[in-house]
């Protein structure tokens, strides 16, 4: 009875040590929500000078496009259009651009019929007076952050359908989103949320806005209710309700609004190399950046169990 007792005692502490080792195996799985390295790598990349700063139209912007499409095909990302691209144009000063929508989608497991736009902008300054505005915070690292999210659902498929949406001409106007809206693919009605994600890489604050929940109350919960990520702050505001600068229709997501779509919009506070052409990769936070893509992930997790 002592011998057994005591192998009794043996087998709960191996079993204990078996669960908690499952815990963590299971806790590294949830934390490996994307690779972080290849993150990294894209924003380096795509804010390299060999994209010219990526205005719309320019060799530059269209290399751009093709490593877009590139990844979404390298990762098994379906494209919305035949060949991922909606092709729009636009007249500017007295001159004419050319710009393309990247739009890829996956299917929802349980609602297909209702999607949510996760967006940035891929267009940027191009060159002025023979200097590359190579924007690593505004946009790669949003659009970087599509990517990562294609990872992710290869790992957790979503409830919801999805469109991955690379924006161009941004900076000209947000007329890439507004095209995307006005000439929708997909029933504006059947379109749940739009999450933008424009200056996502670096916050000398370590603080991470979301904008948009002023506008619904549902949204609103879902972040109020959300666990804050430990190592950077996510904070409301920039929503018109609180003394600062109203970023409501300052990037893709004002597209949105203005078809009385809910969004939310992730981004950080200017800074002294916004719409510089120093915004390059070594400026970035890579730490910061990291964080705020999984804290973005973590919103989505909630709203992919609602119905908004």
């Amino acid at each position: 009875m002592k011998k057994n007792f005591h192998l009794s005692i043996l087998y709960f502490f191996v079993l204990l040590q078996a669960a908690g080792q499952s815990q963590v195996i299971n806790d590294s799985i949830k934390e490996s929500l994307f690779n972080e390295t290849g993150l990294l790598q894209h924003i380096k990349t795509l804010s390299s000078d060999a994209f010219e700063g990526r205005q719309t139209g320019t060799v530059g912007g269209i290399k751009a496009r093709e490593y877009i499409i590139e990844q979404f095909q390298s990762l098994q990302f379906l494209p919305l259009t035949e060949n991922y691209e909606q092709l729009f144009s636009l007249h500017k000063k007295g001159k004419v651009y050319k710009g393309s929508n990247i739009l890829g989608c996956i299917k929802g497991t349980i609602l297909p019929d209702t999607y949510i736009v996760i967006s940035a902008h891929y267009d940027h300054e191009g060159i002025k007076n023979g200097l590359i505005y190579n924007g690593a915070d505004d946009d790669a690292s949003g659009v970087c952050a599509l990517f990562s999210f294609a990872e992710y659902f290869k790992k957790y498929p979503p409830k919801h359908s999805v469109i991955l949406a690379a924006f161009d001409a941004e900076e000209l106007g947000l007329q890439g989103s507004k095209y995307f809206v006005n000439n929708s693919i997909i029933p504006l009605d059947k379109i749940m949320l739009d999450i933008n994600m424009d200056m996502i890489s670096r916050s000398d604050k370590n603080e991470l806005f979301v904008v948009g929940t002023t506008y619904n109350d549902t949204l609103k919960n879902v972040i109020l209710n959300l666990k804050q990520p430990q190592k950077i702050k996510l904070s409301i505001g920039h929503d018109g309700k609180d003394g600062l600068e109203n970023w409501t229709y300052s990037s893709d997501q004002g597209s949105f609004q203005m078809k009385n779509i809910p969004f939310l919009y992730f981004g950080v506070e200017d800074h002294k190399d916004y719409h510089q052409p120093t915004d390059d990769y070594e400026n970035i936070q890579p730490g910061f950046y990291i964080e705020a893509v999984k804290a973005i992930m973590a919103v989505f997790e909630k709203i992919d169990q609602l119905q908004i």
